[in-house]
């Protein structure tokens, strides 16, 4: 078990981003960052690792197949070891998580059991999963604020929803451009069961529900600067969305670049939040 096959394990890159997503949550519901505000990050890095290790798991026999070059099935990490570096991990985040505050502890809580279940279980329930992913990026901005109390949660909640909103959309998307695959492994994904149209419809009414979160005023950030920006972003999420939904084959979905326009919005809409945050 090398060093270097304990970092591939936990997709660093994937929790050290989730780490700064929750630093961005801290900035957007304080207009500020302090070194405290590091270590509700930490926690968010560690329990995301956590999830990316359980998921490597229970995906052990498709890694097989599909990716035999992964830590586990390539022998690089034992299934057992990996299931104790898990546990590891999620025992590491939940113990900073109580030097947080007792909203922080319960999301950090909830979400781990959220990780575990999605790995075992939620992850081939068609729309269930979908839900699950969305939430645990949207929670994240949720985390970093609930690091400032209550009132810092609330002041993140129309990015959250926003966040759960796209991300939904472009997840179901996702699973419209791998519909052919999925058949061939033998998934079953919402596409499949209700087809790519009423996918893409789904998909567009979600980016919607993210455009009408984006006017809430529910920050001290909302004002004039940011109405302006946020209605940039949002013509960029509803293009995306509208691209999938003339869309009624997975060939479609991936040619319209739906997905990868989804993504832009999202980070644009970020980076329109932390900008309004500070000035």
């Amino acid at each position: 078990m090398s060093a270097a096959a304990l970092v591939r394990i936990t997709r660093p890159h994937n929790a050290v981003v989730a780490g700064l997503t929750a630093l961005l949550g801290y900035l957007v519901a304080t207009g500020t960052l302090t070194v405290p505000s590091l270590l509700p990050a930490v926690v968010v890095v560690l329990i995301t690792a956590a999830g990316n290790v359980i998921n490597d798991v229970y995906d052990v026999e498709i890694d097989r197949i599909n990716r035999p070059e992964r830590p586990i099935p390539s022998g690089a990490i034992s299934l057992a070891g990996a299931k104790a570096y898990a546990a590891a991990l999620f025992a590491g985040g939940i113990a900073l998580a109580t030097l947080t505050t007792a909203l922080c502890l319960l999301i950090a809580l909830v979400n781990s059991l959220i990780l575990v279940i999605y790995a075992a279980w939620l992850k081939r329930t068609p729309g269930v999963g979908n839900v699950a992913v969305a939430y645990l990026t949207a929670s994240v901005f949720l985390f970093g604020g609930a690091f400032a109390g209550i009132e810092g949660l609330v002041q993140n909640v129309s990015l959250a929803a926003i966040a759960f909103l796209a991300t939904l959309a472009r997840e179901v998307l996702k699973d419209a451009e791998d519909v052919d695959g999925d058949a061939t492994g033998g998934a079953r994904t919402l596409p499949m069961l209700i087809g790519v149209r009423r996918t893409g419809l789904l998909a567009f009414a979600s980016a919607c529900g993210a455009v009408a979160a984006s006017l809430l005023p529910s920050g001290d950030w909302w004002g004039p600067f940011y109405l302006a920006a946020i209605a940039v972003v949002d013509i960029i999420i509803l293009a995306g969305a509208a691209r999938g939904v003339r869309c009624t084959t997975p060939d479609c979905v991936r040619k319209s670049r739906a997905t990868s326009i989804l993504r832009m919005g999202m980070f644009a809409a970020l980076a329109v939040f932390a900008v309004a945050a500070v000035v």
